[in-house]
């Protein structure tokens, strides 16, 4: 199983199930780890009864919620010691130094720090590697209606203090408030739906995509992207 970290204080949880949907039409199996404090799947992924900590189905995504280590989650599933969750990937959605280290995010087959370009985000984010121990590779996931250059530079003068490596490559999301409208559908109508989404928001979910698992090919992603588009 390949673990992914989804790290920062943005609002995370749809641009990741969205990233899972796509994952799942290409037969990958995904689980969804929702890690953090709000834990906003919870409100936004239906389910009959939820507990304090559970997995649910949706959508051929697993969804889990409220759990605080990786082994919380081992000891639910009845695992044992040694053995492996059973997805092909685990996307964890982190908010906080503690559950970066208690999920062993150091281990992660790759790290993303996804954030836009308010203080909040940008500062409270980044405290969550300030407990980094060793240099840690991360690929920087930028939201912004308009990305400026002195926007990533600011980043950068940031996170100097930080053991954080940063890819040369930087994935970008031209956030539109037309897609703001389209995530409010889907949560409504629990369902992922991706037709509607702007084109650079789709473009950067294939991005995504093809960063997470490298030996999907920029064509087979977006072919995935166009399946997930009819609402399969």
């Amino acid at each position: 199983m390949k673990k992914i970290g989804l790290i920062g204080a943005y609002d995370k949880t749809d641009f990741i199930l969205y990233i899972a949907k796509i994952l799942s039409i290409l037969g990958k199996s995904v689980i969804v780890i929702d890690t953090t404090m709000t834990q906003k799947a919870k409100y936004v992924v239906p389910v009959i009864n939820p507990t304090r900590t559970y997995l649910t189905e949706y959508e051929t995504i697993d969804v889990a919620v409220g759990f605080k280590k990786m082994q919380e989650m081992k000891d639910y599933l009845g695992l044992q010691e040694g053995e492996e969750l059973q997805y092909d990937y685990a996307l964890v959605d982190i908010d906080s130094p503690e559950t970066f280290e208690d999920f062993n995010m150091v281990e992660a087959a790759a790290n993303f720090f996804v954030t836009s370009f308010d203080l909040f985000s940008l500062k409270r984010g980044l405290e969550i590697l300030s407990g980094l121990k060793e240099n840690i590779k991360m690929t920087k996931v930028l939201f912004s209606k308009n990305i400026l250059k002195e926007d990533d530079e600011y980043l950068d003068f940031l996170s100097i203090k930080y053991k954080v490596e940063w890819e040369k490559e930087k994935i970008y999301f031209p956030f539109e408030l037309g897609d703001q409208s389209i995530i409010i559908e889907n949560q409504r109508a629990s369902k992922i739906k991706l037709k509607n989404l702007s084109a650079q928001y789709k473009e950067g979910l294939v991005s995504m995509v093809t960063h997470i698992s490298p030996e999907t090919s920029y064509s087979e992603a977006k072919k995935a992207l166009r399946v997930a588009e009819k609402g399969v």
